[in-house]
């Protein structure tokens, strides 16, 4: 007798309150009327919520024991929710989506059948978005800095996935601190299907993905998958060298050919603030580097968990 496939939902829950029940609704309803042939389990990964998140997945879970339940002792944030689900999650899929009702449930069994074709990793990647302006005008600034060195990231990013267990496994084998979610899965290099979406405006609570956590994800982006940092400081250091050494040939012509020099303290005032900000610019990217070298080598947790339900002792470490 063949073992009937099962499809984890991994659903990162950070002051969810209201959205959980009605996002469990509509799975439960696309599993029963299109996708039958699979069992399931949800994974909601409670990050240090302060609302009744929690109390809304657990008395999900009193209802319906292929609900299992991780729990932070404080905001880890989402990347840590995340990585938490997915060693949790047993199923022979993976769907990691959020739990806020932006992302169209109705997609699931698009993204199963193109699993089931042969794709190891399906992306829902966000064509358009019903946010505000200043979310799209942010995201589409930091998508185009990151694609300089992934141009296979869509656009306008994703975090809406489906993995087949294999990508799972080796996504969990990647013990690292500060990562970058989308550039680790596209890095794997499994076989890939993307699908466009309009990421739907909220219409219950409010985001809290604030400027601090976008200027976060953002930096960690940046200097956990790309060398552009250090390009650009290469880059400017040798752009300043070749001005400061015209700007030294100008000076020198001018004093040779017409017995002129450049009076006042205006062009040396120049040279000190712009070498000195690029100075300083590059000073606090090395010392990224540098604070993200000693934040690995002192091997702290990305998330401590303060109960689970539903799980065995060992299935979230």
């Amino acid at each position: 007798m063949m073992k009937t496939p099962t499809i984890s939902f991994v659903i990162p829950v950070y002051r969810n309150e209201g959205a959980i029940s009605l996002t469990y609704q509509k799975i439960r309803a696309a599993l029963t009327a299109e996708l039958p042939a699979y069992d399931y389990e949800f994974v909601f990964v409670d990050d240090g919520s302060d609302d009744g998140s929690l109390q809304e997945i657990l008395a999900l879970r009193s209802g319906d024991p292929r609900v299992r339940v991780i729990s932070f002792t404080r905001n880890f944030g989402q990347m840590a929710a995340i990585l938490a689900g997915l060693k949790g999650a047993a199923g022979d899929v993976v769907l990691h989506l959020s739990a806020d009702l932006q992302d169209p449930v109705d997609l699931i069994p698009r993204m199963v059948r193109d699993y089931e074709a042969g794709s190891e990793l399906v992306v829902a990647h966000r064509a358009e978005r019903e946010d505000k302006w200043t979310s799209r005008v942010t995201s589409r600034i930091f998508y185009g800095i990151i694609r300089l060195s992934f141009p296979q990231l869509p656009a306008g990013g994703f975090d809406y996935v489906l993995m087949a267990r294999r990508v799972v496994d080796t996504f969990n084998s990647i013990e690292v601190r500060n990562r970058f979610f989308q550039g680790d899965l596209l890095w794997l290099g499994y076989k890939t299907t993307f699908i466009p979406y309009t990421r739907a405006r909220r219409t219950i609570g409010r985001s809290q993905y604030t400027f601090a956590k976008r200027l976060k994800n953002s930096l960690d982006a940046i200097l956990d998958s790309s060398y552009l940092p250090i390009r650009f400081i290469s880059g400017a250091g040798a752009l300043l060298a070749l001005l400061g050494f015209l700007y030294a040939v100008n000076i020198a012509y001018w004093r040779l050919r017409y017995g002129l020099a450049f009076p006042g303290q205006a062009p040396i005032m120049i040279l000190i603030l712009v070498i000195g900000g690029m100075t300083m610019l590059m000073l606090g990217i090395v010392g990224e580097y540098v604070w993200r070298i000693y934040d690995e080598v002192k091997r702290k947790p990305n998330y401590v968990v303060r109960e689970t339900v539903g799980f065995s002792d060992s299935a979230t470490r």
